[in-house]
């Protein structure tokens, strides 16, 4: 018994996840016992089952890890509300569980899993085909198993809720309640990180502050109810139309901001020069192809745009098409 203590020590300073601590006791338990196969379950009394989480089988008995077994036909249902947590007769028992008829379980050990508030969360069981005489010690052993694995997952859950509750945390600071948008400090910083991503691949960044004019009015006329009404259909009319890396979030009042990618810096600077030479508005378009004198005063179009975009990045043009062709094709097959 000392060599089990001192082995209990070493998993319980070295144990991270419930896998690490649970595999070393069912080891343990099989020895103490000497019967075939242990294993942990977890129990979903919503569901009306039990699943086996853990399992170590040895010999003649197999109990496969993953199985799920209806609640109402397995033996620690019945150990549990008859109290009798050990026996070496399950078949004069129990003899109504078909699961343990179909694996021919005649000994069996069970301890509940339990949470701190008493719920039963699962068992730590241990079952042979063979008959097994279970002395006060293995039963007072199995216990001490459970109450371990109990502590160890009550600790798991409290970690996970600790975590859920920082996320939760984390999620109010950079959300707007109202619209449910990233608030200002959300937006600000993805702002930083579109600058350092457009630095980095030589894109512009779009940057829109949306104010709406006459809000007052609205709060006046309805009510701060209905003025919230409307800035949650606003963000969510605005939260619709996004790109794939587009972001919207509320600045505050009546004033939402819009960021995202812009197109790279080249594409810019043509599309400036491009502008600013069409001013005021007036460009002589080619009526018949790129390059062509004889041209008529209309407005500038996105065709003549796009032709000037192709000219500055030296694609080939293709004037019947409207596209630029790939760069290692000769420009005088599309003439």
């Amino acid at each position: 018994m000392d060599l089990i203590f001192t082995q209990l020590s070493s998993s319980l300073s070295t144990a991270q996840t419930i896998e690490q601590l649970v595999c070393p006791i069912l080891d343990m338990l099989g020895s103490v016992t000497g019967m075939e196969s242990t294993y942990l379950t977890s129990i979903d009394l919503d569901l009306q089952t039990q699943y086996v989480s853990f399992a170590n089988n040895k010999d003649k008995l197999q109990i496969p890890e993953g199985l799920t077994v209806p609640w109402q036909d397995t033996l620690c249902r019945r150990a549990l509300e008859s109290g009798t947590l050990a026996t070496d007769c399950v078949p004069r028992l129990w003899a109504d569980s078909l699961a343990a008829s179909e694996l021919g379980i005649r000994s069996y050990v069970s301890a509940p899993i339990r949470s701190s508030s008493g719920d039963v969360l699962g068992t730590l069981c241990t079952a042979s085909t063979g008959q097994h005489a279970v002395s006060a010690q293995v039963q007072a052993l199995c216990q001490l198993f459970a109450s371990i694995v109990s502590n160890f997952i009550e600790r798991e859950i409290l970690v996970e809720q600790l975590k859920v509750a920082n996320e939760q945390l984390a999620s109010y600071a950079l959300t707007d309640l109202l619209t449910g948008l990233p608030n200002r400090r959300a937006m600000f910083d993805e702002l930083e990180h579109l600058f350092a991503q457009g630095r980095r691949n030589h894109h512009t960044i779009l940057v829109g502050v949306i104010d709406l004019d006459g809000f007052k009015l609205i709060n006046d006329q309805f009510g701060h109810q209905g003025g919230d009404s409307f800035l949650q259909g606003m963000a969510q009319r605005l939260s619709t139309g996004l790109r794939a890396g587009d972001r919207v979030g509320r600045l505050g009042g009546d004033e939402f901001l819009f960021i995202g990618p812009g197109p790279r810096r080249r594409i810019r600077l043509v599309l400036r020069s491009a502008c600013d030479s069409a001013c005021p508005m007036r460009q002589p378009a080619a009526s018949a192809w790129p390059g062509s004198r004889s041209a008529m005063p209309g407005p500038v179009s996105a065709w003549w745009l796009w032709h000037r975009i192709c000219s500055a990045s030296r694609r080939p043009f293709h004037w019947q098409t409207g596209r630029c062709m790939p760069s290692r094709t000769p420009a005088r097959a599309y003439r």
